[in-house]
C-alpha cells in the first residue's frame, strides 16, 4: 500500500475532501474515492476524515492507496531560470507544460526539470510538488515562484495569502470591451455540471481580477490582468463571465476553438518580497512566439 501526502493550496481551500482527493487521483473513479474514505484511508494529523470535510489552507492529507507510485527522476528540460539564489527561484514555464506530476499523470513536468537544474527544493508540499508554491495552467505560459527552502516556502505562501505577491498577466480576449479598465469581483467555485470546469457560483470563494485594455481590435482585445486572488482558472472564468472569453480557450472560449495551443494567456510579471532580505523583487518575461504572432495578425487585420 502506498502513502500519498497532499497539501492544500490556496486555490483548493473549501473543497470537500473527496473532491480534493479526486482532483489529485484523477484516474480514480468516484466509487473508488468513496471506498478510500469509507475504509478510513484518508487522514489529517493521523486521524481519518470524512468525505464531506471542507479542506483548509495548508491541511496535509495523507491518502493510503494501492495506486502505483510516481517516481520523479530528474530530466534535463533546459528550463529558463530567470532568477535564483539560495532561497528562491523564478522560472519560466512554457506553454503546454504541466507544473507537477500527480498519481495518474506520469509524463514529464516542470518539477522533473526543476529537480535536474536546482539541487534543493522545499518539501512542504510533498514529493509530488517539491518547491511548488503556486501554479499556472498547462497551456498558460509564464513565470512561477519556486521555493528552495522551507523557510522561503512559508514566507511566499504567507505573501500569497496576504495578497502582496504581484501577478500580472496579458491575454487576448474576444468581443469589443467598452471600458478602458475594470474590476471583476465574484465568487468562483467548481462547476456543478462539469467538474473539470470552474464557474461563478454562489458558494464559491471570492476572486478578484483587475483588467485594463491595452489595445482594441475589430473583434478582439489585448488586455492586462492583475490578480488580487489566485483561484483556479480565475482569469479564464472571469473573462468568460463578463462576455469576453480568452481566445483559444478550450474550456471557456468560443467554439470552434481558435488554434491548437490553448488559451492566449501569459503570466508576464511576478513581484514578491524576498523571504530573507526583505527586498522587493520583480521580474517580467515576454509572451511566447505564437502569442506575439497572433497579435501581429490582429494588427494586420488577418484575424
Amino acid at each position: 500500500m502506498n502513502k500519498w501526502v497532499f497539501n492544500v493550496e490556496e486555490s483548493h481551500v473549501g473543497l470537500r475532501a473527496d473532491v480534493f482527493v479526486a482532483q489529485l487521483l484523477t484516474e480514480t473513479t468516484r466509487s473508488q474515492i468513496k471506498k478510500l474514505f469509507d475504509a478510513k484511508q484518508v487522514h489529517i494529523e493521523g486521524e481519518p476524515i470524512k468525505a464531506s470535510y471542507a479542506v483548509r489552507f495548508d491541511d496535509e492529507l495523507t491518502v493510503y492507496s494501492n495506486d502505483e507510485a510516481v517516481k520523479i527522476d530528474p530530466v534535463n528540460l533546459n528550463l529558463e531560470i530567470v532568477y535564483e539564489d539560495d532561497d528562491v527561484a523564478v522560472v519560466y514555464k512554457p506553454q503546454g507544460m504541466v507544473v507537477h506530476p500527480a498519481v495518474s499523470y506520469k509524463e514529464v513536468t516542470l518539477v522533473h526539470g526543476l529537480k535536474y537544474q536546482i539541487q534543493t527544493l522545499s518539501d512542504i508540499n510533498g514529493t509530488l510538488r517539491p518547491g511548488i508554491v503556486h501554479r499556472i495552467d498547462k497551456d498558460t505560459s509564464g513565470l512561477l515562484l519556486v521555493a528552495k527552502t522551507n523557510f522561503a516556502h512559508e514566507s511566499l505562501v504567507t505573501q500569497l495569502q496576504d495578497k502582496t505577491v504581484r501577478r500580472v498577466y496579458e491575454a487576448i480576449c474576444l468581443n469589443p470591451i467598452v471600458e478602458d479598465s475594470g474590476t471583476i469581483s465574484t465568487p468562483v467555485g467548481r462547476d456543478e455540471i462539469n467538474r473539470l470546469k470552474m464557474a461563478v457560483t454562489n458558494d464559491g470563494k471570492l476572486a478578484v481580477t483587475h483588467f485594463k485594455v491595452l489595445k482594441r481590435y475589430k473583434k478582439h482585445n489585448y488586455i492586462e490582468c492583475v490578480l488580487e486572488t489566485g483561484r483556479t482558472h480565475q482569469i479564464r472564468v472571469h473573462m468568460q463571465y463578463i462576455g469576453h472569453p480568452v481566445l483559444g480557450d478550450p474550456l471557456y472560449g468560443n467554439k470552434p476553438v481558435y488554434g491548437t495551443t490553448g488559451q492566449f494567456l501569459h503570466a508576464k510579471t511576478l513581484g514578491f518580497i524576498h523571504p530573507r532580505t526583505g527586498k522587493y523583487l520583480e521580474f517580467s518575461h515576454e509572451s511566447p512566439e505564437i502569442f506575439r504572432q497572433t497579435l501581429e495578425k490582429l494588427e494586420n487585420n488577418e484575424l
